[in-house]
């Protein structure tokens, strides 16, 4: 079976707008969350998320261009353009022709064009359907974000999409993984993006009790595995991989982040919005057991990123899940959730949880759960609250769970010939 390798990384979030911007920051236990500034939040109960700050998007796509893409399109472009200049695969930002039809993309998104049908909508019934923009549905659809960026990098390889809610991201790298696998491209692009931070996105997660409204402090209103933890904090943002097959890597002489050794999926089949912990452990045990299958039999993980959102449910029920996965196995390794610095970031957060991770292992540190102040009986796991810690880790694993009892696992490994 094809070996798959990550050689290519880009992000930007609340906390930066590159890789090795954001990971340091996030390694310093910084936080991003803040009140909102890109709408009123005044008459909502939640006021608070990870905005990315000073972001222009017309100097990555131009203004034109920019005006036809959602947020969420040119967070994801952002992400894409560093993550293949970082591969050494891009010429003028385009590859070349001899190896654009091997060069797919999946891209990922939980619910795409918010900002731009949230604008539409209030057209249509204020100022009448003729007021709609023709660019409203092109820069709404998930789907255009692959397109936008397929373009621009001369990509003609599958283009895929993936609509799965929060697990959308990780749902991508397993995607990208099977295409290579199954001989349909020799590289592929991972993109996961999204930007909600608008009325309707916070009203509409608010008035789900989904959302912490901890407004008079947020920069400790994300506690994931906290025992005072209240809900989640939205953030926007976008992460990048680049995903090839060994072979192709080693042809072109490229640097190789980590190996891609598991991946797992789950459905719970029992409530839209409610979590399980059966449905998350099937999809941990799926990873877990592939990754042991292609590294010989032999696994040993030495950190999680915990999808960790930081609401009463979720971390409770990943926190049993995790424990009944390694018990027999091995102790249960080291656990943090990274929402409390970037908030969640829905559809994107399983990309830019897998780079984290990823960062991690290469540069030998865990990356803190903040806020994790009082124990919760509940999530008793080592979350290395606040302050990083130096590790040696050859193998670690992201997890993302999804509105509509969807899941997703990814493992990695540090890679060796």
């Amino acid at each position: 079976m094809q070996r798959v390798v990550i050689t290519g990384l880009g992000m930007i979030n609340s906390l930066g707008h590159n890789v090795e911007e954001s990971f340091k920051a996030i390694v310093d236990g910084q936080t991003g969350i803040d009140t909102i500034t890109l709408f009123d939040p005044s008459a909502f109960s939640a006021q608070i998320a990870g905005e990315v700050k000073n972001f222009d998007p017309a100097a990555i796509m131009g203004k034109k261009e920019a005006k036809k893409a959602d947020r969420f399109i040119q967070l994801g472009i952002h992400a894409s353009q560093e993550a293949m200049e970082d591969a050494g695969l891009v010429t003028d930002n385009k590859v070349s022709e001899d190896i654009a039809n091997e060069f797919g993309i999946v891209s990922a998104s939980g619910i795409g064009g918010l900002p731009n049908i949230e604008k539409n909508s209030i057209v249509c019934s204020t100022r009448g359907p003729g007021k709609i923009s023709p660019f409203f549905i092109p820069s709404s659809l998930v789907n255009m974000l692959g397109g936008f960026v397929t373009i621009q990098h001369n990509l003609k390889g599958p283009n895929l999409s993936v609509v799965t809610a929060c697990a959308a991201g990780t749902h991508a790298i397993g995607e990208a993984y099977k295409t290579i696998v199954l001989g349909g491209a020799s590289k592929m692009l991972v993109i996961g993006a999204e930007s909600a931070v608008t009325g309707a996105g916070i009203g509409g997660f608010a008035a789900m009790k989904a959302l912490s409204t901890r407004n008079d402090d947020p920069k400790t209103a994300s506690r994931p595995f906290d025992k005072n933890r209240d809900g989640f904090v939205m953030g926007e943002g976008a992460g990048a991989l680049v995903v090839e097959s060994l072979e192709s890597a080693q042809a072109r002489g490229a640097k190789i982040y980590a190996e891609l050794i598991g991946f797992g999926e789950s459905g719970d089949a029992n409530h839209i919005t409610t979590p399980t912990q059966d449905g998350p452990l099937r999809a941990m045990k799926a990873a877990y057991n592939m990754a042991k299958k292609n590294n010989g039999g032999e696994l040993h993980v030495d950190y999680v990123n915990a999808h960790g959102t930081s609401t009463p449910v979720n971390d409770k029920n990943e926190t049993a899940a995790l424990k009944e996965l390694f018990s027999g196995n091995q102790d249960c390794p080291p656990v943090t959730s990274t929402k409390g610095q970037v908030g969640h970031c829905l559809g994107a957060a399983g990309s830019i949880e897998a780079i984290i991770a990823i960062k991690a292992m290469q540069e030998g540190i865990i990356p803190p759960t903040i806020n994790q102040v009082e124990s919760d009986e509940n999530c008793d796991l080592d979350y290395v609250p606040d302050t990083a810690r130096q590790a040696d880790l050859n193998v670690v694993m992201s997890n993302s769970f999804g509105f509509g009892g969807t899941n997703g696992v990814v493992i990695m490994k540090k890679f060796t010939n």
